[in-house]
C-alpha cells in the first residue's frame, strides 16, 4: 500500500514510517521540520518538506504520490502551550486539518488514521477509561483534537471517508533507530535520563500529595513500537470497515512518577536527583486505558508491559545520540 505519512519526521511519526517500511509498504513522508528531524526520516522514504494547510503544496504531493491512505501526526501537543496561545492549536490542529481533508477528498483518498489522545477526556470519571467515557478536554490541545476526531466522523457520514483515530496514552520508548528528541522536552521519561546523564540537575515532580500509593501522580506509559504496530492494525482495519472508529492505546496499567524514577535509576545505575514541588492544576491523579476494543477490534496486544523494558529502549538511544538527532 502507498502510504502518506504527515509529521513522519516526529517522534511516533518516524516510528511508524520505520515500521510501515519494514512491512514492505511505500510511504512517502509531508513534515515542515518545524518541530520534527530530518535525518530522523528514513533514506527510503520520499520526502516532501511542507505544511498539510498549504493547499497548493498539498495537492502537488498528493499528485505526485498517489496515496491510497494517510497517517496523520501533525498536531501541536504542547498542552501549556496550547493555553498561552490557543489560536495557534486551532489553527494548525484543526483549520489545516480540515484543508488537509479537502485535498484528501480532492484525490480521492478516503482512508485516514489520526493520531489522537488521552487529552480529549480531560478528568476522567471512571479508570480505566473505555472510549465510551465522557469527553470534556481541559485545555485547548485536548479540545482540537477532540474537534477534529468529531470533524472526521462527520466527513466520514457525508464523504464516505474511512477514519480511524489512535487515542495514545503516554508513548515512550526507543527503537534502534528512532527515539525521543523534543525541544522544549517535555515528556516524564526523557527528562529523567537527562538527569541520568547529568544534563539535568534533577526532575522536577509536581506533587506528592495525591491519592496514590506513593503520593504521585500514575500514567499509563506505551512504548512507541507498540503504537506503530497498531497503526498498522488500523491500516488493515480501515480496508474493511466505513465511517469512523476509535480506539485506546495504552498499557492498561499505571506507574507512578517516583516509580518510573527509581525504575531509571536501576537501568541506568546512576543517580537521579529529584526535587518536590506543587501540584499543576489539572493534573488527575490517575490516568490509565482500557484498551480493550483494540485488543478485540484490531487484534492489537502491546507487547512491551515492564516499563524497566521501556525505559532501558530508551535508555540505549539515549546513549547513542546524547544530542538528539542533532548527531
Amino acid at each position: 500500500m502507498k502510504v502518506l505519512v504527515l509529521g513522519g519526521a516526529g517522534y511516533i511519526g518516524s516510528v511508524c514510517t520505520e515500521y510501515l517500511l519494514e512491512a514492505g509498504h511505500s510511504v512517502a513522508v509531508v513534515d515542515n521540520l518545524s518541530r520534527g528531524h530530518r535525518d530522523s526520516i528514513p533514506a527510503n522514504a520520499i520526502f516532501f518538506q511542507g505544511d498539510i494547510g498549504d493547499d497548493s503544496f498539498m495537492h502537488q504531493v498528493f499528485d505526485s504520490f498517489r496515496a491510497d491512505a494517510v497517517m496523520h501526526f501533525c498536531a501541536l501537543s504542547l498542552v501549556g502551550e496550547s493555553v498561552v496561545n490557543p489560536a495557534l492549536y486551532y489553527q494548525n490542529n484543526v483549520a489545516a486539518g480540515i484543508s488537509l481533508l479537502q485535498s484528501m477528498l480532492a484525490h480521492d483518498v478516503r482512508k485516514i488514521i489520526f493520531s489522537s489522545t488521552a487529552a480529549v477526556y480531560g478528568e476522567p470519571s471512571q479508570i480505566p477509561i473505555v472510549e465510551e467515557a465522557p469527553k470534556i478536554p481541559v485545555n485547548p490541545y485536548g479540545k482540537s483534537k477532540l474537534m477534529f476526531e468529531e470533524i472526521l466522523a462527520d466527513m466520514a457520514a457525508a464523504h464516505g471517508l474511512r477514519a480511524v483515530s489512535l487515542r495514545y496514552f503516554n508513548a515512550a520508548g526507543a527503537t534502534t533507530q528512532h527515539g525521543e528528541d523534543h525541544c522544549p522536552e517535555t515528556h516524564l521519561i526523557p527528562l529523567v535520563l537527562d538527569a541520568a546523564l547529568g544534563r539535568r540537575e534533577y526532575v522536577l515532580v509536581f506533587g506528592t500529595d495525591y491519592p496514590t500509593p506513593d503520593g504521585s501522580c500514575i500514567r499509563d506509559f506505551i512504548h512507541v513500537a507498540d503504537l506503530a504496530r497498531a497503526h498498522l492494525l488500523a491500516l488493515d482495519l480501515l480496508e474493511k470497515v466505513n465511517g469512523a472508529e476509535a480506539f485506546n492505546l495504552g498499557n492498561g496499567q499505571g506507574f507512578s512518577v517516583l516509580q518510573i524514577i527509581e525504575a531509571a535509576r536501576e537501568v541506568t545505575g546512576r543517580s537521579i536527583p529529584v526535587k518536590i514541588s506543587h501540584r499543576r492544576p489539572g493534573d488527575p491523579a490517575v490516568l490509565v486505558a482500557s484498551a480493550r476494543k483494540a485488543q478485540s477490534v484490531l487484534g492489537w496486544q502491546p507487547e512491551f508491559t515492564d516499563i524497566r523494558e521501556i525505559i532501558a529502549s530508551a535508555w540505549r538511544w539515549k546513549l547513542q545520540h546524547p544530542n538528539g538527532y542533532a548527531n
